[in-house]
């Protein structure tokens, strides 16, 4: 089995700064979030989480911002989405993220088996935040440019 520290995990290396673009950052969540998910290797885990951190912690006050105007045209489509981002894990799936959060609330402490099930609740909400930070937010129309919400209604 190759550690982290036997070879560099190519998340590991993927440059991101302040000024990196807020998909981007989201986009980069969620890889290292599955990829600590499904590692076999507590190293290369714990490596992982870092990264994970610290791009979490350039990517958490964007997270409430409006979009600028110059990036509103990639968030507009010409036809409301079909599909519309959901976290639904079926209910086996929740209720082992409900039972290891309780017990990381209750104990401070977790299993082998709850650590995995929290790993998996982090890429699985990540996933979701990804989602729907790339989701649209606009619906061209004849009457202009509108909220997808709006159109909805």
């Amino acid at each position: 089995m190759t550690t982290c520290f036997d070879q560099t995990h190519p998340l590991l290396t993927v440059p991101f700064d302040d000024d990196t673009d807020f998909t981007v950052l989201a986009n980069y969540c969620h890889q290292l979030a599955e990829a600590q998910a499904e590692s076999l290797d507590p190293a290369l885990r714990m490596a992982l989480c870092g990264r994970l951190c610290a791009v979490f912690a350039l990517l958490k006050p964007q997270l409430n911002e409006p979009i600028p105007p110059s990036q509103q045209d990639r968030f507009t489509v010409d036809t409301l989405p079909t599909h519309v981002p959901r976290f639904e894990p079926d209910s086996d799936t929740l209720g082992e993220y409900c039972a290891a959060l309780t017990q990381v609330l209750l104990c401070r402490s977790v299993t082998s088996q709850q650590e995995e099930q929290l790993r998996w609740l982090l890429a699985d909400l990540m996933a979701f935040m990804t989602e729907e930070i790339n989701a649209p937010r606009w619906v061209r129309t004849a009457d202009g440019v509108k909220f997808i919400d709006e159109v909805r209604g």
